[in-house]
């Protein structure tokens, strides 16, 4: 599924995938946590921080968890969790309801988060992402190589014009009826890119018959 794809039935049937993608993940990988973990920053979180409004804030506890489910589904470092872990519960309400109320001003909320030690543009991103998914889509490293040919690249900068890429991509998708977030683009982004590297010749079936396989059911 190339990014330039404007085909929405692709892009609902990679994003269908995910969670198939996590449990595949989490088995292959030997992530027992991700399921969980997942599910905490997917369901549980988002819904919490709708609780909270008018005045959303993240305790340093929810920041670890998610800190988990980021290193967990992608790369693991743990010196980021300790520095993480290790923060004032204090600040990280502060600075996490400061950086909310900034949005959907993208630089200026992924900054105000950045000020927590251990917590850079990606970590900022899927705060963000947790309570405005319709705003800021999380900068994994499978949707960076997608849309912009790189993800080596974690800079403000470089989140900002990758979040405009999915918007915009979003905005596409979501014109013929169906409705599409940035974080929707990101998921269905990171679930193909992962599809794949399980199983390349079931991705290059689809790309070459989508209707025949679209009517598959899935076992992944």
């Amino acid at each position: 599924m190339d990014f330039g794809c404007s085909d929405a039935s692709i892009w609902k049937e990679a994003l269908s995938a995910y969670p198939s993608r996590i449990e595949s993940l989490s088995l292959t990988k030997n992530k027992p946590n991700l399921l969980s973990l997942d599910q905490f920053y997917t369901k549980h979180l988002p819904s919490l921080l709708q609780q909270r409004n008018p005045n959303p804030f993240l305790t340093t506890t929810e920041l670890s968890d998610l800190m988990r489910w980021k290193l967990t589904r992608g790369k693991w470092r743990p010196r980021l969790l300790e520095f993480v872990e290790a923060l004032d519960d204090v600040v990280v309400r502060n600075v996490s309801e400061k950086a909310f109320r900034s949005l959907p001003d993208l630089k200026k909320a992924v900054s105000e988060i950045c000020v927590l030690k251990g917590v850079g543009p990606a970590t900022a991103s899927a705060v963000l992402a947790a309570y405005a998914p319709q705003v800021a889509p999380f900068m994994s490293d499978e949707a960076m190589e997608a849309a912009l040919g790189n993800s080596k690249d974690y800079t403000l900068k470089q989140y900002l014009i990758f979040a405009d890429k999915l918007q915009n991509k979003a905005k596409e998708l979501s014109s013929e009826g169906d409705t599409f977030t940035p974080s929707d683009v990101e998921r269905a982004l990171w679930s193909y890119a992962i599809g794949k590297s399980a199983s390349p010749q079931l991705i290059e079936d689809q790309k070459t018959n989508p209707k025949r396989n679209s009517k598959r059911k899935r076992k992944n």
